[in-house]
């Protein structure tokens, strides 16, 4: 069966197989435009007209004749597609399923059986399911305009049946109401039916929300307000109302206030959106005090660009750590353009979009734990998924971003990586920045890093002058203004656009006082119910919804519909997202301080709760703030919990410092409790937890990671928790061993291994003689790491990866090859050294493989292989670059510096020495070191090399790191006199010989040889 999908995605694919036949745009549109005509042949000029308009006819109909042909080439003998010398035609068959030829049968069914209204329905359902988004949503010639816009009047249509049939199930006509009234914002009868069918369903709240929605979009788009029949509608929501409840008062003030004193900002922003438009993509940052007017100017320019066509998403960030991480991004990739293009995506990119935002309804099992290091690879990945489908619409994008200071670290970075990625993307980032951004040292660097790039800009606000404050007083109240009121309300509100605005629609006449009292006299405008719910709604921080408020207020339910609906109609709350959200974050503020202590705690327990109930199925996507809001009030163990499942969720999208953050604040509750044994167990849980995200995030050889270890350690052992002792020894192991502190890994590693017991899992075990091994060889002692390596591959065959992020089967054998080769076992540590790296091309383990790649390039370069060492360098730095897998790529340019052997090698492995350095990755070192040395030495520096042999062996004593130290004593008594060089010549060898590193023995015994001594192996 061939399956051909043009409705919110373009492929045509073998529904038996699942294999993607073609998405080709060209070959899915041509059937797009057979497939709106089917069964009625399509001329070829006409066609070949319609694709290349630009090219002569001959040329044209050549085009289709190549696009034919790779058309028939996807789909084979398919009999629907009808091809003669003259015309094209495609033909309803059994073979083939077009979701846009069900669609129309199904809708011309259910207008045949329109006196049977059940039946009507399932046909109307039925094709409402294949309408899953816009016909060929990444074209926009005038035949697919013409043809999108007849299709989504056909699916108008039939939402109305179902919304007019109904029935005893609503659920169908409410999502039918919702999705007419996305098609066609502007027709009030869709909210009309909408805020009936929620009334019915006794979702008074909802039906009222409706009617916001409705009156704001007219008053913005139209200027108008909702008609006699809608208001009707919402004077029967609100019966029965207290004495004196004005029904329909209308709303205070204008919906937006004038632009005013702008001109020359606004004049610098639309120059730098049309240059994005243009395919030059970049960031502004409109910055300014609190209430200067940086969302309204940029308001402006996304009006400019709707009207332009183009696609505007806008999100805003929270003053408040209840945020999921990367939220704005989500927010974005929301927005129906955006995911009409992400439905076009290749399958890999829309399974990356799904992490973030899923389109499906299975979002896996609630609270299972992410693996956090394993899947850390995929990051980059992932930001390219999202990227792809913010900037794949194949128009110009607005992107907005409003309080940018309060933006998570992951946002700021997918940016980055966003422009980096298509610099010529029609793409324009436009955020607003308190000017006391710099009070978020996270935002303040990547602002600063951002203004030195060729995408940042930067756009200054400053407050209005008498003129402008006056000017724009005199259009929201409609009279002019004398000198004296001119002054007075310029010295009041400082010419904050906010105050201006704020103060004229609480007052009739001026205020007086400052701007903090303009905001206090503005919440005093609505009744005593309304300013309570007004404090509940601060007390979330963000935006909220009607049922929050509902739940978690001690007002009945009709009373909390008519406060919210007086904050509205005051303009003290706008609609947002599915609810609402104070029309600027200072009222918020400012109602937050109006709440006494006491009653904070009492409110915020309350939120915490409703967030539970309405949340019960998906309290992933709310955990953030929930544990907010119980550490608020005083609920300090749901608080630990939460902060917990949240950084689980952030840590599923590689946010590994949003995860470190929400594991802190868990960590500073645990800590303030008494101590005891509970909390030493809520404290290990938590650092557990923070391990994976600060390995991911600052390695194995950060300090932080180090603490969390030992500090996890000494809680396990009180605890008498063996398995985790266990586990955390190994962990610490692996710390001190990056950084170098080779006798100290070892201790932990000694640990660890008299902890196994008959109880322990293979994996543990096998953990255990891997660090064992691993230490061994540092040490110089590759003999007993030969036996731990073996044992430790019987263990961990097959295992699922380790914390550090590799498959222990893989990094194993790799290590394995190296004490192979230091005893003189040449072939097998090639051969184990091939056996690791097949082993990760065919498990496809990203990491893993290049684990496999490094250790084999020290292996090749051990064994003075340039050809393979090439090829391996190669392919790793590849690797590396694609996955930014910073540790190895040191190790690229160290070994690719040392292949190369001229001057310019010399920097590339001296840059990757300084690289391990700064990121305190000491193990290895004098090997590291000795390349260089080597590199200085073909290159006529002798002195360097020498330096840099001494620094060798310092390192190498003081860190205990030896297994590379015979060979440095020999390359280094190149440079010493005759009589000194020759008895350091002897240690070499003698400390080899002691070691069992045969290889390392015999370049020595070469060497003493060239000056006419033989070395003669002590008595064991």
């Amino acid at each position: 069966m061939l399956r051909v999908s043009l409705l919110g995605e373009q492929a045509i694919t073998d529904d038996a197989t699942g294999t993607v036949l073609t998405r080709s745009p060209r070959s899915v549109a041509l059937v797009g435009l057979l497939v709106t005509h089917a069964g009625v042949p399509q001329p070829r000029q006409r066609i070949a007209g319609l694709f290349w308009p630009d090219s002569t006819d001959a040329q044209a109909l050549t085009n289709l004749r190549r696009e034919l042909h790779n058309l028939r080439h996807a789909i084979g003998k398919e009999p629907a597609l009808v091809v003669t010398s003259k015309d094209l035609c495609w033909q309803d068959t059994a073979t083939s399923l077009v979701d846009v030829r069900v669609f129309d049968l199904e809708r011309e069914a259910a207008l045949r059986t329109g006196a049977d209204d059940g039946e009507a329905v399932v046909h109307a359902t039925a094709a409402l399911a294949h309408y899953r988004g816009e016909l060929l949503p990444a074209l926009h010639d005038d035949w697919v305009l013409e043809a999108r816009s007849e299709l989504e009047t056909h699916l108008v249509e039939l939402c109305d049946l179902i919304c007019e049939a109904r029935g005893g199930d609503l659920a169908p006509a409410v999502a039918a109401a919702r999705r007419r009234i996305q098609l066609r914002p502007l027709e009030e009868s869709g909210y009309r039916t909408l805020m009936e069918l929620q009334a019915d369903l006794g979702d008074r709240a909802g039906a009222v929300g409706t009617y916001h929605r409705c009156a704001s979009t007219l008053e913005r788009e139209l200027g108008v307000v909702p008609d006699r029949r809608t208001r009707e509608v919402l004077q029967h929501l609100l019966a029965h109302p207290p004495s004196g409840w004005p029904v329909d008062p209308g709303r205070s003030g204008l919906a937006a206030a004038e632009l005013v004193g702008r001109s020359r900002e606004l004049g610098i922003l639309r120059n730098r959106w049309l240059t994005a438009a243009a395919g030059q993509a970049g960031l502004v940052v409109v910055r300014g005090g609190a209430g200067v007017g940086k969302t309204r100017l940029v308001t402006e320019i996304a009006a400019l660009a709707r009207r332009q066509g183009a696609v505007v998403a806008g999100t805003q960030c929270f003053g408040t750590s209840g945020r999921l991480a990367l939220a704005p991004v989500a927010d974005w990739l929301r927005n129906p353009a955006v995911q009409a293009a992400s439905a076009g995506l290749d399958p890999v990119w829309r399974a990356e979009v799904d992490r973030l935002v899923p389109s499906g309804k299975d979002r896996g099992e609630p609270g299972a734990r992410p693996r956090v290091m394993v899947d850390a690879w995929q990051r980059l990945r992932f930001l390219e998924g999202l990227a792809r489908a913010l900037t794949g619409s194949g128009r110009p994008t607005l992107l907005v971003l409003d309080n940018l200071h309060w933006c998570d670290q992951e946002t700021l970075a997918f940016l980055t990586f966003c422009f980096g990625l298509n610099p010529a993307a029609p793409l324009l980032v436009a955020g607003t920045l308190r000017d006391t951004y710099e009070e978020e040292p996270d935002v303040a660097e990547w602002v600063v890093r951002m203004r030195a790039t060729e995408w940042g800009s930067e756009l200054g606000l400053n407050p209005l002058d008498v003129d402008g404050t006056a000017r724009l007083a005199e259009a929201i109240s409609g009279h002019c203004l004398t000198e004296h009121d001119r002054n007075l309300l310029q010295a009041t509100t400082g010419g904050f656009p906010l105050y201006i605005v704020e103060a004229m629609r609480a007052n009739t006449s001026l205020p007086a006082g400052d701007p903090t009292t303009v905001l206090r006299d503005r919440l005093e405008q609505p009744g005593p119910a309304a300013r309570e719910i007004a404090g509940l709604a601060a007390a979330a921080g963000r935006d909220f919804t009607l049922d929050l408020l509902a739940e978690a207020s001690d007002l009945d339910a009709g009373t909390v519909v008519r406060a919210v609906d007086e904050l509205w109609r005051c303009r003290i709350i706008r609609e947002f997202r599915d609810g609402y959200d104070f029309s600027h974050d200072l009222l918020r503020e400012t109602a937050y301080q109006q709440v006494s202590p006491p009653k904070r705690w009492l409110l915020h327990r309350r939120l915490a709760q409703g967030l539970e109930l309405l949340h019960a199925d998906d309290a992933d996507t709310v955990s953030a703030q929930l544990a907010e809001q119980y550490a608020r009030g005083g609920r300090p163990d749901r608080a630990v919990a939460n902060y917990r499942r949240a950084a689980e969720v952030a840590a599923g999208r590689f946010a590994h410092a949003e995860a470190i953050r929400l594991l802190k604040k868990a960590l500073a509750i645990v800590r303030a409790q008494p101590v005891g044994r509970d909390s030493a167990r809520q404290e290990l849980a938590v650092l557990e937890a923070m391990a994976g995200p600060l390995n991911a995030r600052y390695g194995y050889a950060s300090p932080e990671l180090q603490q969390a270890v030992e500090r996890s350690i000494g809680l396990a052992e009180m605890l008498g928790n063996k398995d985790s002792t266990l586990t955390w020894l190994v962990a610490l192991w692996s710390s001190r061993f990056v950084q170098g502190k080779t006798a100290h890994a070892h201790e932990a590693a000694v640990r660890a291994l008299s902890l196994i017991g008959p109880g322990s899992t293979p994996d543990q075990r096998g953990s255990a003689h891997f660090a064992m091994a691993g230490s061994a060889v540092s040490l110089g002692r590759p003999a007993e790491a030969l036996r731990h390596f073996e044992l430790a591959g019987e263990l961990t065959h097959d295992a699922r990866a380790w914390p550090i992020g590799t498959r222990p089967d893989v990094h194993g054998v790799a290590w394995l090859a190296h004490a192979h080769w230091l005893l003189g076992h040449d072939d097998t540590a090639l051969s184990s050294s091939r056996s690791a790296v097949e082993l990760a091309r065919a498990i496809g383990h990203p990491y893993s493989l290049a684990v496999a790649l490094a250790y084999a390039g020290v292996t090749h370069q051990m064994r003075w292989d340039l050809p393979e060492l090439r090829d391996t360098v190669s392919e790793l730095r590849e690797l590396c670059g694609r996955y930014d897998f910073a540790y190895y790529r040191e190790w690229v340019l160290v070994l690719d510096g040392w292949s190369r052997g001229d001057a310019a090698g010399i920097d590339l492995a001296r840059r990757g020495i300084e690289n391990l350095k700064a990121e305190g990755s000491f193990a290895r070192m004098p090997y590291w070191l000795s390349l260089l040395a080597d590199l200085s030495a073909r290159n006529d520096r002798p002195a360097d090399a020498r330096a840099i042999l001494d620094a060798a062996l310092v390192a190498a004593r003081t860190r205990d790191d030896l297994w590379w130290l015979p060979e440095v004593m020999r390359m280094r008594a190149v440079y010493d006199e005759p009589e000194a060089g020759l008895a350091r010549l002897r240690s070499a060898a003698l400390l080899a010989y002691t070691q069992e590193s045969l290889a390392l023995r015999q370049r020595c015994e070469h060497d003493l040889a060239e000056l006419g001594v033989r070395f003669v192996a002590p008595e064991r």
